[in-house]
C-alpha cells in the first residue's frame, strides 16, 4: 500500500474516512452495542485477510506475553465504540467528536502519575485551556436537545475515557506492533461485545434496509478495516509532529459532515470551545524545537 501512496497521502485519507463515520452510524438503525460487534467482526476478518495476503506473521511467543494487555485494550476499544455511537444519538457529531478528541488531554494529564513522564508548564496550559473549551461547550448546551444534550455529552466523555484507555495500554504493549496488535484488540472487542449483545439487545440485523446494510458494510469494512490498514502503513514512516498535525483533519471533517450533511448547528460558545480543545491539544501534542521557538 505505501508503495502506492505517499505515507502523508494514506494519513490524510484515513483521518478524512475517520472523520465521516458519524453519518454512517446515524444511518444504522442497530443498538449501539450490535453496531460496535459488526464492525469488530467486519474489521477483523478483513485486517485478517490482508495479514495473510501481505504474509504478515504474528510472534505469537510475544502474543502469549501481552495476550492480557491486548484483551484488555481490545475490551477497551468495543466499550469506546459503544459509547461514542451513544453520543451521536443524543447531541450533534460536531459535539460529540470534540468531547471524544479530549482524549489526548486525558492522557496527558494521567502520564507523569502512570509512567514518571514530566509534565511542563506547557503540558498544563493546555490541559487548563482544552478543560475550559470542554467547559464552553457544556454549558452553551442545544436548546433543541436538552437533557438529551448533556447526556451525548457525557457519552462522549466516557469514550474519551476509554479511548485515552487503549493509549495508555498500548504503552505496556512493546512486542506486537502494529496492524497485528490491531487485529488482535478487535478479536478482543468481538469476543467482549458478542456475549454483552446477546444478553441485551439481541440480534436485530432484520431491522435493516438496504441503506442500513450499506452503511454497516461502510463502517466495519471501509471506516474500520481499510482505514486502520492505512493508518498503520503510514505512521511509521512519518514524524511524531507531522501525524500529530494531520490527525486533526478527522474532527475538522466531522464537524463539516455534521454542518453540511446532516443540518446540524454549532453555536457561537461551541465553536470557541471546539478551537481550545483542538488547538491546546495540538499544541501540546507539538514539540517546539529551538528553530521553531
Amino acid at each position: 500500500m505505501r508503495k502506492i501512496f505517499s505515507p502523508r497521502i494514506l494519513l490524510i485519507l484515513s483521518m478524512t474516512c475517520f472523520g465521516t463515520i458519524g453519518y454512517f452510524v446515524r444511518n444504522i438503525p442497530l443498538p449501539s452495542g450490535e453496531v460496535a460487534l459488526y464492525r469488530a467482526l467486519l474489521a477483523a476478518a478483513l485486517i485478517g485477510a490482508y495479514m495473510l495476503f501481505t504474509k504478515q506473521k504474528t510472534p505469537f511467543r510475544a502474543l502469549k506475553k501481552e495476550l492480557i494487555l491486548l484483551f484488555l485494550s481490545g475490551a477497551a476499544m468495543g466499550v469506546n465504540w459503544i459509547l461514542l455511537f451513544e453520543a451521536y444519538k443524543y447531541t450533534t457529531v460536531s459535539v460529540a467528536t470534540l468531547c471524544y478528541y479530549f482524549a489526548p488531554v486525558i492522557v496527558t494529564a494521567v502520564c507523569p502519575f502512570l509512567f514518571r513522564e514530566k509534565a511542563g508548564v506547557r503540558q498544563w496550559v493546555c490541559f487548563i485551556m482544552s478543560t475550559a473549551g470542554l467547559v464552553l461547550i457544556t454549558v452553551s448546551g442545544d436548546p433543541s436537545g436538552g437533557q438529551h444534550h448533556l447526556k451525548g455529552i457525557l457519552f462522549g466523555l466516557s469514550a474519551a475515557v476509554f479511548y485515552a484507555t487503549v493509549v495508555l495500554l498500548n504503552k505496556y504493549i512493546k512486542k506486537v506492533e502494529g496492524i497485528p496488535r490491531t487485529f488482535w484488540q478487535f478479536v478482543s472487542a468481538a469476543a467482549v461485545l458478542l456475549p454483552y449483545v446477546l444478553l441485551t439487545e439481541g440480534v436485530n440485523l432484520s431491522l435493516l434496509d438496504k441503506k442500513g446494510w450499506v452503511c454497516l458494510l461502510i463502517v466495519g469494512l471501509v471506516h474500520t478495516g481499510v482505514t486502520y490498514c492505512m493508518y498503520f502503513s503510514s505512521i511509521p514512516f512519518l514524524s511524531g509532529q507531522t501525524a500529530a498535525v494531520l490527525s486533526y483533519i478527522d474532527p475538522l471533517v466531522a464537524v463539516i459532515v455534521s454542518v453540511t450533511l446532516l443540518g446540524e448547528t454549532l453555536s457561537a460558545l461551541q465553536i470557541i470551545g471546539g478551537i481550545l480543545i483542538l488547538g491546546f491539544t495540538l499544541l501540546n501534542e507539538i514539540k517546539l524545537t529551538p528553530r521553531s521557538r
